[in-house]
C-alpha cells in the first residue's frame, strides 16, 4: 500500500515498526514468564510456554503485516504442503543474509511450530530478548573447546547431556529446531577461502545437526531441508527494510531422518560421525543442484 514511498523512508518506518513490535511484545511476554518462574508446577509452566509462543507468533504476524504494507516482495515458495503446526521438525537451510530469518519466520508462521535454535549460554543477558528466549524454552548450551576437553576429559559429553535436559521441555509442546549448517552467511570470499566443493554453498558444519539428532532423535523424525535463493542478489538487512528485495525463492524438501542417525553420540562414535557427514553432504549436493537449476532457468 505504501511501497510508493522513498526507499530510505520505508526503511525508517519498517525499522520503527520492528522496534516497537519487539519492545511491546517482549514486555507482554514477561507476564507469563514471571508466572512460570513463581509457580513451579509442570502444567502451569507448559501453559505459560504455550501462551508465550502464541505471543511470539503474533510478533511474527505483525512483522509480516508491515512487510506487506511497505514492500513489494514476491514470495515464490514451494513445499509447504503437508506441514503440521503440531509436529516436531529439524529445520536446516543455506544462509545468505540476515533476511533469511525474517523470510523463514514469514513463510512458516503457524504452519509449523515456532522456530527455535540453540543459543550460547551467555546470550541470556541480551536486553529484552534474552529473557524472552529463556521463557520460550530456547535451549541454552555451553560448548567446550577441544583444548578445554584435553585438559578436562571428565567434561567430555557434558554438552550433550545438558542439551538433552534442555530438550526434555520440547516433549510437552511441538517444536521446530533450526540450524544454519554453514555456520555463517555466504560470501564469495568465504567460499573461495574454504575451497568449497559446492558451487553456491559453503561447507556445512554437521555438529549442530548431530547435536539435535543425538539429543532429540526419539521425538524428531522429519527434516525440513530449506533452499533460499535471492534472484536479484544477496540483500543486506537495510536493503530489506527499505523494500528493495523484489523476489524471494524458497524450496522446501521434507526428508525422513534415517533411524540409524538418531539418538547416538556424535562426539564418541566415529562411524556415526561419518554417517552424518555423508548424509548432510548428500543434502548439500541436492541443494546446490537446486540453486544451479534455478539460475540456469532464469
Amino acid at each position: 500500500m505504501f511501497n510508493f514511498l522513498p526507499a530510505p523512508l520505508i526503511g525508517v518506518l519498517c525499522s520503527l515498526f520492528l522496534m516497537v513490535n519487539t519492545v511491546v511484545l517482549c514486555t507482554i511476554v514477561y507476564i507469563p514468564t514471571i508466572i512460570k518462574i513463581l509457580i513451579p508446577f509442570k502444567f502451569v509452566q507448559v501453559a505459560c510456554t504455550k501462551t508465550i509462543i502464541v505471543i511470539s507468533e503474533l510478533w511474527i504476524s505483525i512483522n509480516s503485516a508491515w512487510m506487506k504494507l511497505f514492500q513489494r516482495t514476491e514470495w515464490d515458495v514451494e513445499g509447504l504442503e503437508g506441514l503440521s503446526h503440531q509436529g516436531w521438525y529439524l529445520v536446516t537451510s543455506n544462509h545468505q543474509s540476515w533476511v533469511d530469518i525474517f523470510a523463514l519466520q514469514h513463510i512458516f508462521n503457524r504452519r509449523i511450530p515456532f522456530l527455535k535454535f540453540f543459543i550460547k549460554k551467555e546470550l541470556i543477558w541480551v536486553p529484552f530478548i534474552g529473557i524472552a528466549w529463556w521463557a520460550m524454552d530456547f535451549p541454552f548450551m555451553k560448548r567446550y573447546s577441544k583444548e578445554y576437553l584435553k585438559k578436562h576429559p571428565e567434561m567430555r559429553g557434558k554438552d550433550i547431556e545438558t542439551t538433552r535436559k534442555a530438550c526434555e521441555k520440547f516433549r510437552y509442546t511441538p517444536v521446530s529446531v533450526i540450524n544454519f549448517a554453514e555456520g555463517t552467511r555466504f560470501t564469495d570470499q568465504k567460499h573461495a577461502r574454504q575451497e568449497s566443493p559446492y558451487t553456491h554453498l559453503l561447507k556445512p558444519k554437521v555438529g549442530g545437526t548431530a547435536l539435535v539428532l543425538d539429543a532429540m532423535g526419539d521425538c524428531i523424525s522429519t527434516l525440513l531441508d530449506i533452499t533460499i535463493i535471492y534472484p536479484d542478489g544477496r540483500p543486506g538487512f537495510w536493503e530489506f527494510m527499505c523494500g528493495k528485495v523484489k523476489r524471494v525463492v524458497i524450496r522446501i524438501n521434507q526428508v525422513e531422518i534415517p533411524v540409524e542417525l538418531r539418538g547416538r553420540d556424535y562426539s564418541q562414535d566415529e562411524q556415526h560421525k561419518e554417517s552424518i557427514i555423508k548424509w548432510v553432504d548428500e543434502l548439500w549436493v541436492k541443494k546446490d543442484r537446486i540453486i544451479s537449476e534455478f539460475n540456469s532457468s532464469k
